[in-house]
């Protein structure tokens, strides 16, 4: 088995994709319904932690008023990948898993204008998401909090 997961790792490598084998599977840790009220409301929630797939949508309230449509699955090239609807908006751009360890999880997809990569990271009750440009140097983030399914923020 461990020569199956290490040959597929050195095919999707040398097809010059970095993308994470299919045993790395989805970053199950981000499931959750998660509210960030830094800069308005946004209600990120994330559901089918153990099966392989995460469903996911983002809603934003107040004067960026918008959703989103999220899933991370299986791509078809040996790995993962997360795939982004904003506004239901078809067809969904995907970007290829490239780490998944310690509660850390990175997308990328540089032929992308804005953003080229996005990145969770989880600190307990905490997530921070960010996204950013291939240089990283301009980016945006959000700061949630694991609550309750449908929990707002206070007036």
């Amino acid at each position: 088995m461990r020569a199956l997961v290490f040959g597929l790792a050195m095919l999707v490598a040398g097809c010059g994709a970095k993308a994470i084998p299919l045993a790395s599977a989805t970053p199950d840790w981000m499931a959750g319904y998660w509210l960030s009220c830094e800069a308005g409301e946004v209600a990120e929630s994330w559901t089918g932690a153990g099966v392989g797939v995460l469903l996911g949508a983002t809603l934003t309230q107040g004067e960026q008023a918008g959703f989103e449509f999220l899933r991370i699955a299986e791509n078809g090239n040996g790995g993962y990948s997360y795939f982004s609807m904003p506004n239901g908006r078809s067809p969904a751009t995907e970007f290829v898993m490239v780490a998944n360890a310690s509660g850390r999880a990175v997308f990328e997809n540089l032929e992308h204008d804005f953003p080229q990569r996005i990145i969770y990271q989880r600190r307990g009750e905490r997530l921070h998401a960010r996204i950013e440009n291939a240089s990283g140097v301009q980016g945006m983030d959000w700061n949630y909090r694991l609550t309750t399914h449908d929990d707002r923020c206070a007036s």
